[in-house]
């Protein structure tokens, strides 16, 4: 019988998340209304005036393309020993972040204070939706990124479909 679990987690915006919001719908309003402006001034001349208009428009989208950008979800799909991790990027842009097998698991736990320090040359994976209460992390060998820790928040029935595909070494490690 397959095992399969599949979970979302959607990002929290931390404080800093929010000041570069603020930042970028304050540039975004800005240029738009500066280029407008200079639009509407130089009316007499039609090209000018028409590109400002064009170049406003630019800014606006932009400024909506990079707030849109800024909502980000996380999907965990764990099938038969196998966790795959995607950010979704304002729900229309998919991104595989990295697929690995949970028996090859070298450390896994809660990530709190007791949890053993990053190595320098350890590639760190954040997949959280960035409440401390609910991470979890995993270290293993990766092919592509070399020793590796993933940092993510599964529920019960994720939890429980990894904790069960572990090594026997580190389910007997995790008991004690």
């Amino acid at each position: 019988m397959d095992n399969f679990a599949e979970q979302l987690v959607k990002k929290e915006m931390s404080g800093s998340d929010r000041v570069k919001k603020g930042l970028i719908l304050a540039g975004g309003i800005s240029a738009v209304l500066i280029l407008t402006a200079g639009s509407l001034l130089m009316l007499g001349h039609s090209l000018i005036s028409f590109v400002g208009l064009i170049l406003a428009a630019g800014a606006g989208y932009g400024t909506f393309f990079l707030l849109q950008s800024m909502n980000i979800e996380y999907e965990y799909t764990f099938t038969n020993g196998e966790l795959d991790i995607d950010k979704i990027i304002a729900k229309k842009k998919r991104k595989s972040l990295l697929s690995t097998d949970t028996g090859k698991f070298t450390a896994f736990g809660k990530y709190d204070e007791d949890a053993p320090d990053e190595s320098d040359d350890m590639t760190v994976v954040f997949a959280t939706n960035n409440l401390a209460s609910e991470e979890y992390y995993a270290d293993f060998p990766h092919e592509q990124y070399g020793s590796t820790r993933l940092v993510f928040c599964p529920d019960e029935r994720m939890l429980e479909n990894v904790t069960r595909s572990l090594s026997p070494s580190l389910r007997n490690k995790l008991r004690k």
